[in-house]
This record gives structure tokens, sequence and C-alpha cells, in this order.
């Protein structure tokens, strides 16, 4: 069976000081995140696209954790691989050290960047100006969220010109050892959007849904419950039916943003609100 024809742009990055390791991808293709990104955390990250090697990513992460480096695991995959001429590659590994391949036979326009923390690639593109400013956003961004460095990474190049044939799915994957779901998962965020006219946009949309309801706000921000905010929490809960915060946070989804009684995630205030407006 042949492998499936990835033609996309991706990105593959990292943030050492936060310890996440993700991948941004984009596709005329049909849910291209089951094909295209990899990422394990403190091991690294892995893109396989163009005539795409699905077992780049699983066999990737391996030597990843092995030890090898970015681009001793580009070489080895890509020697080991008679189809290595229709294949593209991006890897970065836990230090930040990246690398990445484009075969000869991939289809125009068809390349990539890499730089610290981060393998920005793509093929059947409108031009190389997708590829870099894949690349130029990321570099511009230092600093912020990974996620958000990733998806905008993603807009950029598709204003650049992006995938020739148009667009169909976009997915986003950041891991974080202990950073998923009550702590006891390394996925931060699993993001696919399958099948839409204009999929970037929509997995910008879902990731706020996302952040609503799974970020966390420094809880130095966070109001005392006390006095007339008190009064207020428990009125709007008991209008609602509820008779604690814990309770009402886990019906609307929202548990990883609370944390006993004491104070209150300004998120998880204002959406208290509005339901009980």
């Amino acid at each position: 069976m042949a492998e499936p024809l990835v033609a996309t742009y991706s990105i593959v990055g990292c943030d050492l000081e936060a310890r996440q390791w993700g991948v941004a991808v984009q596709s005329k293709f049909l849910a291209v995140g089951s094909v295209v990104p990899w990422a394990e955390p403190e091991v690294g990250a892995v893109a396989t696209q163009a005539y795409a090697n699905p077992r780049y990513g699983p066999d990737g992460l391996a030597l990843l954790r092995e030890g090898l480096s970015a681009g001793e695991v580009v070489e080895r995959l890509t020697a080991a691989d008679d189809g290595r001429d229709d294949r593209q590659l991006g890897v970065v590994d836990a230090s930040g050290a990246s690398a990445a391949w484009t075969g000869s036979g991939c289809l125009d326009w068809a390349g990539n960047r890499t730089g610290e923390c981060y393998s920005a690639q793509g093929n059947i593109l409108v031009s190389g100006k997708t590829v870099d400013a894949l690349a130029e956003t990321f570099e511009a961004s230092s600093g912020r969220p990974l996620a958000e460095r990733l998806l905008e990474a993603l807009a950029a190049a598709q204003a650049a010109g992006g995938d020739s044939r148009g667009q169909q799915s976009a997915a986003l994957l950041v891991v974080e050892r202990d950073g998923g779901y009550a702590a006891l998962s390394d996925t931060l965020i699993d993001l696919r959007i399958d099948d839409h006219d204009r999929p970037i946009e929509e997995l910008a949309r879902v990731y706020e849904l996302h952040q609503q309801l799974f970020g966390r706000t420094p809880e130095r921000f966070w109001f005392p419950i006390e006095g007339e905010l008190r009064a207020e929490v428990e009125e709007r809960l008991g209008r609602l039916g509820y008779d604690s915060l814990e309770e009402w946070a886990s019906v609307e989804n929202l548990e990883e943003r609370v944390n006993g009684s004491a104070a209150i995630d300004p998120v998880v205030l204002e959406t208290l609100r509005k339901a009980s407006s």
C-alpha cells in the first residue's frame, strides 16, 4: 500500500524553559493530525510529511529516547528508507537542536529551515515564503507560550501563500511531563481540525476553548472569595441549582481551574456570571 501524500507545511518546536515540545501543521489533506505530528516530553518532536512515512514518528522518538541528536535521527531514518527521496522530515531533540530532510523527489515548492528549537518544512507550496514565514514568526515570538507561537507561525505561513492546493485540515500537539489533564497525562494540547474550509482559523478558535476549560490563571491573579464576592458566588450558584463551586465547575468542565473555595480563577468567575445572568 502506498504511503499517504501529505503535501503540507509544519513547524516542530520546543520551549526549553517550559519543558514543552510540539508540532503544528496544515495541509490540503484529510485529518493531517493523524499522520504528521509526533512528540514526547523530555525527548523531542517529529513531523513526517510529503509521501509520508508514518513510522518516522514513533521510530524517530525511539531514537531520540536513546540519546541520538536530531541530526543523527534524520540521518538514521532516511538512510534506512528506500523512499527517502519522496519524504520530508523535521526533528527537534531534547536539547533544542534541530534537523530536517527534504528529499529530491518532493514536489515544488519544497524545502525547510532550521534554527534553535525549531524546524520548519513544507512541500507543494506556493513558494518558499511559506517556510520563511513559519521560521521568522517562531523566532520573533520567543518568550511566549509554545502553543501560541506554533499557531501564529501557521497563520503567518498561510498568509504568505501556504499549500498551493489550498486548505483542508490542521493540528496542534504540545507535550509536557505531567502537564496534561489532572497532571496525569503528558499531552498538554492535542487538537485536530480534520476537514474545514479555514482549518487554521478553526484550530485557533478551538485552542481558545481549550484554554478556557483546561488552562490555568496563575493563582496570584485569583480573586479571594470573601465579603461581597462570596455572597455573589453563592447567590449565582444557588440560582443555577448548585451547592458548591466545585460541583458546578465539574459539570461545566472547569474543574481544572478550581482549587478549593478560598479564591476563584477570573475565568471561572466570568463563566459563572455569564451562566447565571
